[in-house]
């Protein structure tokens, strides 16, 4: 039987508590635990610096003191230009076409699971570990699964669903067995002082987690005011920016009418603002594309399945249809008001993810 101290795991560590204690574990469990942090890619501040949210000086101060505590060795990994050239344009160029995108998911997509990925293997290891919420395991026929953490509020599975076969053969998720408050009093135990560290919230790359300051920025056309308008094309008032909207907002639009009214839509092109009434915010569809199966054999024929719509929504049931292009049409019991162009829409069978892909559109 093969001892752990022969398998070498390549831990991602932030200086969090969560990666903290993913480290931590592996190496109680006798693995040979190499701690790797990505320098990414952040704007000046306005203090002056560029310091990454994921990697702040003091982040990675506390990292390379918890790799000291446990024994084990620290590398910093510079990531800073495919970072972005990957992330950062992606998140510009998708809000320039009038979407709104997430970028961890594009992160584990490219950075996490590719650049990351591929530079621990090439340290001969055969994991490379996250302090992601979720679990791999081996379904009856062999195949490995992804499923939701055992702490469904902190599950990020969502943002997990780019992985393959190849990646959960290489993969460990050591804190998914463990709810948030657990992971806490572990870090404790081993005496961690990341243990009382906050949970980080705003995107990485923004110097001061203001997204809107930052597309004003780098984006600037994306704030220059434009129309709003009816499904009509009736012109009812101005926007100060589309980038300042998101779908089913009805605070602050600025504008008086018989009803509520809510963002149903953003037209780039026009630079326009749609606008309409309850009603119109329900839809009963999508299209996505981008599909990853974390399937090894991803379904060709229509199969029901629970939808995320977003990181944070509940599962909601619908019909999924596989289509050509890495493409799926999804049908919902009832309608959503809140199906966004850009958000990942997440397929699970209970608690495994079957896959995801990038909605492109309501299909009503």
């Amino acid at each position: 039987m093969r001892n752990n101290s022969d398998v070498r795991v390549v831990v991602a560590m932030s200086g969090g508590v969560d990666s903290s204690v993913a480290a931590a574990l592996l190496k109680e469990q006798g693995y040979d635990v190499v701690g790797m942090m990505m320098r990414l890619w952040s704007e000046e501040t306005v203090a002056g610096g560029a310091h990454n949210r994921c990697c702040t000086p003091e982040q990675m101060s506390d990292a390379r003191r918890i790799a000291d505590k446990l024994g084990i060795p620290f590398y910093v990994l510079d990531t800073k230009e495919v970072f972005r050239n990957t992330i950062v344009e992606f998140f510009i160029d998708q809000h320039r076409q009038g979407v709104t995108p997430n970028p961890c998911i594009e992160c584990n997509r490219h950075i996490r699971f590719s650049y990351l990925y591929e530079n621990a293997m090439a340290l001969d290891a055969e994991y490379l570990a996250t302090g992601h919420y979720a679990r791999i395991d081996t379904a009856p026929n062999g195949d490995y699964r992804l499923r939701m953490g055992v702490d469904e509020t902190k599950d990020q599975s969502y943002v997990l669903h780019v992985l393959s076969q190849k990646h959960m053969a290489h993969t460990l998720f050591p804190i998914g067995e463990y709810p948030k408050t657990e992971v806490r009093q572990i870090a404790e135990k081993f005496g961690l002082i990341s243990a009382k560290k906050k949970d980080s919230q705003d995107l990485c790359f923004l110097g001061d987690g203001d997204y809107r300051r930052f597309l004003t920025d780098h984006a600037p056309e994306m704030m220059q005011p434009g129309p709003i308008v009816l499904k009509t094309g009736e012109v009812i008032g101005e926007h100060n920016g589309l980038a300042n909207y998101t779908i089913g907002q009805r605070k602050g639009l600025g504008v008086t009418y018989s009803e509520p009214l809510y963002v149903i839509a953003t037209n780039p092109y026009r630079n326009a603002l749609v606008v309409g009434v309850a009603d119109d915010l329900g839809k009963s569809s999508l299209i996505a594309h981008r599909v990853n199966w974390t399937l090894k054999n991803p379904p060709t024929e229509p199969f029901r399945a629970g939808v995320k719509i977003r990181y944070k929504a509940k599962l909601v049931d619908g019909l999924v249809t596989p289509l050509d292009n890495n493409r799926v049409h999804i049908q919902f019991d009832t309608p959503l008001r809140d199906i966004t162009p850009g958000q990942g829409a997440v397929m699970y069978d209970g608690d495994v993810c079957l896959g995801g892909g990038i909605i492109i559109r309501d299909d009503d």
